[in-house]
């Protein structure tokens, strides 16, 4: 019989290092700060069996440990920040030019706004699953990914048209 953590924590491993590689733009920092996270939620193992969104407690925790991480390395000071922590251009070379594109406008959008395009167009999560990932109803996460969608649209045609 599997553990809790083998059936329930394990099987997102794959989404969680995504994520902290999408924040962090650096392999080794995504794998030590997701591992730091496993070892939380193995000790914890017990308290999280009973906890009512499992999955938005992995992402905050994540969240969380990169932060503490930047702060530590005197890297970041406040949240704001963070979106400039890294050259856009480096961590994006492997993709289209399109997706790049994208991926470089969406850093201009709202914290928010980045964070559920990045679940629903990135992570492939429905609207439910981004509610409770986010601690939002679900109202907020189509308000808020309809007018990432618009700005992003608004700012390609906009770049078009200066060309």
């Amino acid at each position: 019989m599997k553990s809790f953590f083998e059936a329930h924590i394990w099987p997102q491993r794959g989404r969680l290092y995504r994520l902290a590689f999408s924040w962090v733009k650096d392999r080794a920092l995504a794998e030590d700060v997701l591992q730091n996270v496993f070892e939380k939620s193995f000790t914890r193992e017990k308290e999280l069996s009973n906890h009512a969104n499992l999955s938005g407690w992995l992402v905050l925790s994540l969240k969380n440990e990169v932060l503490s991480h930047f702060r530590q390395n005197k890297k970041i000071e406040s949240l704001e920040e963070v979106k400039h922590l890294t050259d856009e251009e480096s961590q994006l070379e492997d993709q289209s030019d399109s997706v790049r594109k994208v991926m470089l406008l969406l850093k201009e959008l709202p914290e928010k706004q980045q964070d559920i395009f990045q679940l629903r167009e990135v992570e492939g999560l429905d609207y439910e699953e981004i509610a409770a990932h986010l601690e939002i109803s679900l109202d907020q996460v189509k308000v808020n990914l309809h007018r990432a969608r618009k700005r992003i649209r608004e700012m390609m045609i906009n770049q078009q048209l200066a060309k």
